[in-house]
């Protein structure tokens, strides 16, 4: 039988209004059969989206939904979740939304190991506002701020994440839905910070001022420089430079912040002894 997504949908929001043939529909779909697979209530899911295109997504899924300022994303999240445990909080932002101006936040949700699941559709530029190079503009590509090729250094998400001490960190594109939709569940399933960098199309505003006229050769782009990770790691160093791994890259169990907070709690009410190093699994 065809999956139903009008049960996890606003429909009266339908059609999206996402460029024809972008990624974001493609990710939102992965997104709703993950939730499906994992059985989670929809009165327990929050979707928090900031401002961009990405920033759409909170308008489409039924569910309890925050459409925040720009940046600001994982701040809201955080405080959802502390106030709220029990519920699923599922933050979504673009690369310019989640890495520049909300990037500080973004290194505090991985530091802080909360049982957040941050989305981060990546797809290379600010799509939204027309073009502006983004923190991962691949060098060398035409944007409207920097018109003779971008030169800023590429920033590779997952990496950062990684550094900032994400617990489940993860890599995949929508050239593949269904291992898209894998990862997800895996790490929807997974006790902590779980990062999700997902490179997605913007032909109408990245692709199409680089010599890729339709999304077919956006995405064909993609999958020339993605690698599965096993592959990756096989690769000899210079064969490795501009080429990201996909899959599962970090998938550790650590404290989770919600969790220490309650201990906290319980301190502060006199349910428990002050907490030291000792009451902890993971010491820095």
């Amino acid at each position: 039988m065809a999956f139903n997504y009008d049960k996890y949908l606003r429909v009266n929001k339908m059609p999206t209004l996402w460029c024809w043939g972008c990624g974001d529909g493609v990710i939102l779909k992965a997104t709703i059969r993950a939730i499906e697979k994992c059985g989670w209530d929809m009165d327990k899911v929050c979707i928090v989206s900031g401002i961009g295109c990405s920033g759409r997504f909170s308008s489409y899924i039924d569910c309890n939904t925050v459409h925040t300022t720009h940046g600001r994303t994982v701040a809201y999240a955080t405080g959802i979740k502390l106030a709220n445990p029990d519920v699923n909080v599922i933050v979504v932002a673009g690369d310019g939304d989640g890495l520049a101006i909300g990037g500080n936040h973004t290194i505090h949700g991985c530091r802080r190991n909360i049982d957040l699941n941050f989305i981060l559709i990546n797809n290379f530029i600010y799509g939204l506002t027309n073009s502006q190079t983004s923190p991962t503009t691949p060098r060398g590509m035409w944007t409207v701020s920097q018109k003779n090729g971008n030169i800023d250094p590429t920033f590779n998400a997952c990496n950062l994440a990684i550094g900032a001490g994400a617990s489940f960190v993860a890599r995949e594109s929508v050239i593949d839905p269904k291992k898209l939709e894998k990862v997800l569940i895996k790490g929807f399933q997974h006790k902590g910070f779980s990062f999700f960098d997902i490179m997605s199309n913007c032909h109408i505003n990245l692709g199409r001022k680089n010599k890729m006229a339709n999304a077919m050769e956006n995405l064909e782009w993609i999958d020339g420089i993605t690698v599965a990770s096993r592959k990756w790691e096989a690769l000899p160093e210079d064969e490795k430079f501009n080429k990201f791994p996909t899959g599962v890259l970090r998938d550790v169990e650590q404290e989770e912040y919600c969790e220490m907070y309650a201990k906290i709690q319980d301190a502060a009410q006199g349910k428990r002894a002050k907490l030291t190093q000792d009451d902890f699994e993971k010491k820095i």
